[in-house]
């Protein structure tokens, strides 16, 4: 990770936040450079020289987004059967933190839900990741959430 004060990320968890400072902080007994993120109205700290620290990344680039109409548009992978399975495998996907992860889950629960009624847990999981997706794509390619949304439907509907 190399960002600098002012950067846009991507937290893995959090979304869509901005680099506002980097400072030290002592995290486990010792002093540890951090970047301070903002997101909403929440700031993080996340350790500039952890290399498992995977939960930042850069928005995806406007091509980037040329792929994603291939996930969106392409079959479903099949979902758990059982609700608590299907969840881990929903939450793990969102966990990567990927474009790539976010947007199967849209995807697949979208799909789902035309033949099953969703259950609370996977409304908040397709909720979340919609709004990850689309707070992305709208940063991205530079249009209104709504236009990012209404692409975002079209591609789903093919």
């Amino acid at each position: 990770m190399d960002f600098h004060v002012g950067d846009k990320v991507i937290h893995c968890t959090h979304g869509l936040g901005e680099v506002v400072q980097i400072e030290q902080k002592v995290i486990r007994d010792r002093l540890t450079d951090c970047y301070v993120v903002r997101i909403s109205d929440m700031l993080i700290w996340i350790p500039l020289d952890d290399p498992q620290q995977q939960c930042l990344r850069q928005p995806a680039q406007p091509d980037e987004f040329i792929g994603l109409s291939a996930i969106l548009t392409g079959p479903s992978e099949q979902l758990q059967d059982d609700r608590l399975m299907r969840k881990d495998q929903l939450l793990a996907r969102m966990r990567d933190g990927q474009l790539t992860s976010i947007c199967r889950v849209v995807r697949d629960l979208t799909q789902f839900k035309r033949s099953k009624k969703l259950n609370d847990q996977e409304t908040s999981i397709l909720e979340r990741a919609t709004n990850s997706l689309l707070t992305e794509w709208s940063l991205s390619l530079g249009v209104s959430q709504n236009q990012a949304q209404q692409a975002m439907m079209h591609l789903l509907e093919t």
